[in-house]
């Protein structure tokens, strides 16, 4: 570890190099995979009727409680299911998963897909949980 710190004090502009490209790097990935949204903010749009929730989860998670409206399309399925989400181009579709690992993928998956208006909300289904958010289980 001594030897890092003496690596970065001997070479400050290339250490200072990296770490500006992990930023753009880290910078680049987030905005490419669409607009990180809270809990709130997503209701806005639901109840405006201007976005449609897909949520990520396997059908394991998904059945212990969903966002009221929300499509069931799993992570691991969503490439070939993306058919079922041409209806909703014209809407903002929220991507929503456990804890918000996979949504970014998801978007990514989704905007090569063609789909413009793709949105993440912020922390997952959890981060609904910790907002007092209700789900239901039917």
């Amino acid at each position: 570890m001594d030897r890092l710190f003496e690596f970065i004090g001997n070479h400050i502009e290339l250490s200072g190099l990296f770490v500006a490209l992990l930023a753009a790097l880290w910078f680049t990935e987030r905005s490419r995979s669409g607009r990180v949204v809270s809990p709130q903010e997503a209701t806005l749009l639901l109840n405006k009727d201007q976005a449609v929730i897909v949520d990520l989860r396997d059908k394991k998670d998904f059945s212990e409680g969903k966002i009221t409206g929300a499509l069931h399309i799993p992570f691991a399925n969503l490439k070939e299911r993306s058919t079922e989400l041409e209806k909703y181009k014209d809407k903002q579709i929220i991507l929503v998963d456990k804890m918000g690992q996979h949504s970014g993928m998801a978007g990514k998956t989704l905007q090569a897909e063609g789909f413009e208006n793709v949105c993440r909300m912020s922390g997952g289904i959890a981060e609904w949980k910790n907002s007092n958010m209700p789900l239901v289980r039917k």
